[in-house]
């Protein structure tokens, strides 16, 4: 059965080569918020282009706010399809390649009951993959896979986001993008994700000129704040430096101790953080592995973890010797339906195993070598959509070593 798997999941990490559609999209955004920022209602509009080489009747939009219980996130328009996490549009006229056209829906958003990255935490109320978001089609298909309840099964495009939230109650709501005129304006981003509540709010700015800011609950301690600032700081410039500048002027950090589901949550300028043990760095890293160079986060799980969890070695200047265990019984490609089934190896084999891979292609090729493929790899995919067959093609074309049984053994050929 894993051998048919196998044989089922390869072509499509292939296929996604093709251009993902629908592409270009744009959201326009207007929701006003209750006076405890905890229930947004309003419009959303969603522009795209057509491009495939198909015509496009239909579209479809996740409700990924809904992937663990239905009426968090509503939607007036549509229909509402198996796990309420999906909403088919069908368009007036099949939409033809290179045309673009958009959707138009009412939606409400109530954070739940639950201290998660949707969900609410005492006076605090947190929207991540809260918002309606475009589905992808590519050459597999359309991508309506269901979330697994861990980790992040999310595929989608680089957007332009426009988004006012509007509210009446003595709260702060950061939020991804730079808010300008009091609208959230974020290009070249693959989601939006806001809080909402009392927070206590520092600022400073990286020697590189990236503005750091912080949103605290009161528990979490100034030291802590204090710790994520600095590294969020230095690691965003060490980053910049390897693979290509930060292409925004901010990053918010949102700080809380009372989350039990989750250590961090990678958002674009926007990262959830539980306090004291937060992985700043690792989530930092993520504004590159899954926010510049995406990837379908269902399929291939292991192209931005493992990708976020090397860069955090290389910021704290572990090359990680000997970690690579060997042979092993499950390869570190698999989907996220494979480690729903298998949840407790998940973090060892997606993390720990395949950033021990990308170490030892670094001992194989080269630290010059490897520093030059991970700039011009991220420089090929900026705020595109990679694949496993990218990553190899790139790796091969920066080293004059023939790579072939390193895949092999390293289970990734």
């Amino acid at each position: 059965m894993p051998r048919l798997l196998v044989l089922l999941l390869a072509p499509i990490s292939l296929l996604v080569a093709t251009p993902p559609a629908p592409g270009v999209p744009s959201y326009d955004v207007q929701l006003t918020g209750t006076p405890d920022g905890r229930t947004w209602s309003g419009h959303e509009r969603i522009s795209f282009t057509n491009t495939s080489t198909q015509s496009l009747p239909e579209v479809y939009v996740r409700l990924w706010g809904n992937s663990r219980g239905c009426g968090s996130v509503v939607v007036t328009g549509g229909t509402a399809m198996r796990d309420c996490t999906v909403v088919k549009f069908s368009l007036p006229k099949a939409l033809e390649p290179a045309k673009r056209t958009s959707i138009s829906f009412d939606v409400k958003l109530t954070a739940p009951d639950r201290e998660d990255r949707f969900g609410r935490s005492g006076e605090f109320s947190f929207f991540g993959n809260a918002l309606p978001v475009l589905a992808v089609r590519d050459g597999a298909g359309w991508h309506l896979e269901a979330d697994q309840g861990f980790g992040e099964s999310f595929y989608t495009v680089a957007a332009d986001f426009a988004v006012r939230l509007t509210h009446t109650g003595n709260i702060d709501v950061p939020s991804t993008g730079v808010m300008t005129d009091g609208v959230a304006i974020a290009k070249q981003v693959r989601d939006f994700a806001w809080a909402a509540g009392p927070f206590r709010s520092s600022e400073s700015v990286s020697p590189g000129g990236v503005t750091v800011r912080t949103w605290a609950t009161p528990t979490v301690t100034a030291a802590a704040v204090a710790t994520a600032q600095a590294e969020a700081a230095a690691s965003l410039d060490e980053f910049g430096r390897r693979f290509g500048a930060y292409p925004d002027h901010e990053i918010d950090l949102v700080m809380n101790d009372r989350w039990t589901t989750f250590s961090g949550m990678e958002y674009p300028g926007f990262v959830l953080l539980i306090s004291p043990q937060s992985p700043v760095v690792h989530e930092v890293a993520h504004q590159w592995w899954y926010g510049i160079v995406g990837n379908n986060e269902y399929a291939d799980p292991w192209l931005d973890e493992a990708f976020a969890t090397y860069a955090t070695d290389v910021f704290s200047k572990d090359d990680k010797v000997g970690c690579w265990p060997g042979t092993l019984p499950a390869a570190i490609t698999r989907d996220m339906g494979y480690w729903g089934a298998h949840q407790t190896s998940y973090g060892t084999f997606v993390y720990v195993y395949g950033s021990c891979m990308l170490h030892e292609l670094e001992r194989v090729i080269g630290t010059p070598a490897m520093e030059r493929l991970l700039a011009s790899y991220a420089k090929a995919h900026w705020h595109g959509v990679s694949t496993p067959a990218d990553f190899r093609a790139a790796a091969q074309a920066a080293s004059s070593v023939d790579l072939t049984s390193f895949w092999r053994g390293h289970g990734i050929g």
